[in-house]
């Protein structure tokens, strides 16, 4: 049995301390209101009675301020707790995704919100992507694409209400760590880090604003600048202080009409980078956010920036260790990684051919016009390489001055129609601005015989058929 003068389960000396001395406060006020009473009843007289009614208006203060004590104190205990609880689901995430999950997860029990929606600009696509998680029924979620334009200053009201789409509904699937560019590939990333503390926007809507039709949303948008809400902000340059909350702001605007949410709460997400999205937070109900929950979305936005800074900066070194640096294209070790991983979900019906490539006489240009001059022009030829291949092959620097390319599911004739493209693409370069009258490639190619070869072994005689090229005289074609 726990001692009396030691604190109990879960509560604190401070607490216990507390409640003695409300206790003894408690007391004394009764036995001052039972004396003040016992003398107004001997001695009836106005100042008696006076006295008994103030000790009673002084009881009932103290029991209102002992009652608003402790519904501040359960309070600031339930957002602590709601805080500590995104902190710690942040914590376990190492993906935008499973960060964003980790933040709707907890915001809506945080901020009592019916509907939370977290846009954000994805790093490897010039995209804006909203995701409305319906925090009561607990349905699947459902993302949609904003305008790019949501985080950039905005047009005029009129073009703004005329011309711009309101959202795509889309699928999405896993962000890809490598994105192929065009026709084969570059990697991309966004590197971001974290920026400071955003302001959050309240919204509510007029009777104008409730409208579906652009009458109503320009009456909305006037009204609300010269009533000095926070829309003021949507249709006008804001200073660059303030382009966070207004980018929140339009984010939350644009969310209002595709969703039909009413009202609503955002705050930015924000980098050194800029601007990168937006939470929003919404109700049914018309009563004023309470400042907790500006708090927690508050907070949850600064930590939830942090995290996306985090995680992108992974993403980030994860592309340059698989990047060519001198190219842009990817490097032997991710070229090695892709032809693994597609080996091992190879089906039998997928065919897979590899093109090997090989800048002819490059040392002789680079014994003749320096390593600088070598450098521009294999990008020149990492860059022919890349536009002249499909979308879905691979194009990678094998090394010095060679590269493969993986090609998925071709015919013979398929291969070598794109190793006569890569040829041709490279041979009218124009590299006089580096004093290079031209240069050309020898390509090797090779495609899988049966479904059972292995990629190394389809490497092995692409090489073979570049080393035939090389002897007949370079600058052509050879099929193994």
């Amino acid at each position: 049995m726990t001692s009396p003068d030691q604190p109990g389960r879960g509560q604190s000396a401070e607490d216990r301390r507390i409640r003695r001395s409300w206790r003894f406060f408690v007391g004394s006020l009764s036995v001052l209101g039972l004396l003040a009473i016992w003398r107004a009843v001997l001695e009836p007289s106005r100042a008696g009675w006076a006295i008994v009614g103030l000790i009673a208006l002084v009881g009932f203060a103290a029991v209102r301020h002992r009652l608003a004590v402790q519904a501040l104190e359960s309070g600031g205990r339930a957002e602590a707790e709601s805080f500590a609880r995104i902190l710690q689901g942040l914590s376990r995430s190492i993906s935008p995704d499973h960060i964003m999950d980790a933040i709707v997860e907890e915001l809506g029990v945080g901020t009592a919100a019916d509907h939370v929606v977290v846009a954000r600009r994805r790093p490897d696509a010039r995209v804006l992507e909203a995701t409305l998680v319906n925090t009561r029924s607990g349905g699947p979620p459902s993302t949609t694409l904003f305008p790019i334009t949501d985080l950039e200053d905005p047009p005029a009201l009129d073009d703004a209400a005329r011309r711009e789409p309101a959202a795509v509904p889309i699928e999405v699937g896993p962000e890809p760590a490598f994105v192929a560019a065009g026709g084969g590939g570059a990697a991309v990333a966004a590197s971001v880090a974290s920026g400071p503390a955003p302001t959050v926007s309240v919204w509510a809507p007029s009777d104008g604003a409730s409208r579906g039709d652009g009458a109503g949303r320009r009456e909305a948008a006037t009204r609300s600048r010269t009533s000095g809400t926070a829309t003021d902000r949507l249709f006008a340059r804001p200073r660059s202080a303030d382009r966070a909350a207004a980018a929140a702001d339009r984010i939350a605007l644009r969310a209002r009409r595709v969703y039909g949410l009413k009202h609503t709460l955002a705050a930015p997400l924000t980098t050194d980078a800029g601007v990168v999205g937006a939470i929003v937070v919404s109700r049914r109900t018309a009563d004023p956010w309470p400042e907790s929950a500006q708090r927690i979305l508050a907070g949850a936005a600064v930590e939830a920036s942090a995290a996306l800074a985090r995680a992108y900066s992974h993403r980030q070194a994860e592309a340059r260790a698989a990047t060519d640096a001198l190219t842009g294209l990817p490097n032997r070790r991710y070229f090695d990684e892709f032809c693994a991983l597609l080996a091992r979900r190879r089906r039998a019906e997928d065919g897979v051919g590899v093109l090997m490539v090989d800048i002819d006489k490059f040392k002789v240009l680079n014994d003749t016009h320096g390593h600088n001059i070598g450098d521009e022009v294999l990008r020149a030829v990492a860059a022919a390489i890349a536009g002249a291949v499909r979308e879905d092959d691979v194009p990678a620097r094998f090394g010095g001055e060679e590269f493969a390319v993986l090609l998925r599911n071709p015919s013979r004739g398929e291969s070598v129609e794109v190793g006569e493209r890569i040829r041709a693409a490279v041979r009218r370069l124009d590299l006089s601005a580096f004093g290079v009258a031209s240069t050309s490639v020898s390509v090797g190619v090779a495609v899988a015989d049966d479904p059972g070869e292995s990629i190394p072994a389809i490497i092995e005689r692409a090489d073979k058929a570049l080393f035939e090229a090389k002897r007949a005289g370079r600058d052509r074609v050879v099929a193994a």
